[in-house]
């Protein structure tokens, strides 16, 4: 129960991205930016100056900067420490407690902390649309394609993505901006988005898109 500690891993390169069934064109003015869990607790599962964490990091860094420049809405997920028992819900049969309110737990991590014009949901579910007004804020700013980085990729990247695809929001996931546990568990939650619910991407060919305007 808890957190694992997690082996260095590389992240997958633009080439080993999985074909995706869906053809979307992706939109930087339909789209939004989610940077998933990036709270000091989730990673610090990983050893922090290694793959895969270190380049995600700088990776999602990059991409939000590409966002700013397209103003594309940057949303983040964030839970909150020393959560009721009633409010973690089954999570706490799998997990445990949870963070605690610990100063060290709660914070996104200092190089995506989030600024002024961000909006910071909190997290209750695996799914940052499950107990949040995340659709709701895309639907107002007419947004119906959402990016999504961040952790644990087989966990809260996936199940986002699926939900997104349930509520006719297309998700592009970020193949080398989302970490996991492992490499086998990173491949696996592109390889089902791939096939089921949306288009995995990497981060050159996403900035690229941005900055063109769109990707075919």
């Amino acid at each position: 129960m808890g957190l694992p500690k997690i082996a260095p891993y590389d992240l997958p390169s633009a080439g080993e991205m999985p074909k995706a069934r869906a053809d979307w064109t992706f939109d930087p003015t339909r789209a939004a930016l989610l940077i998933h869990d990036m709270q000091n607790y989730f990673i610090g599962a990983f050893s922090p100056e290694n793959s895969p964490i270190a380049p995600v990091i700088a990776n999602i860094a990059r991409l939000r900067s590409v966002c700013d420049k397209a103003e594309i809405p940057v949303f983040y997920t964030a839970q909150t420490g020393n959560q009721d028992r009633r409010d973690r819900g089954l999570q706490a049969d799998l997990w445990g407690s949870g963070m605690s309110d610990a100063a060290e737990h709660q914070p996104i991590t200092p190089a995506l902390s989030p600024r002024d014009g961000d909006i910071v949901l909190v997290k209750h579910r695996y799914s940052a649309f499950q107990l949040s007004n995340l659709a709701h804020l895309m639907q107002v700013r007419d947004r119906d394609q959402l990016i999504v980085c961040g952790i644990y990729a087989h966990i809260g990247c996936l199940l986002t993505a699926a939900e997104a695809f349930q509520r006719d929001i297309k998700p592009f996931l970020v193949g080398d901006a989302v970490a996991d546990f492992s490499r086998e568990r990173h491949d696996l939650a592109l390889n089902y988005v791939a096939m089921t619910c949306g288009i995995p991407i990497s981060v050159d060919a996403l900035s690229g898109a941005i900055e063109r305007g769109a990707l075919a």
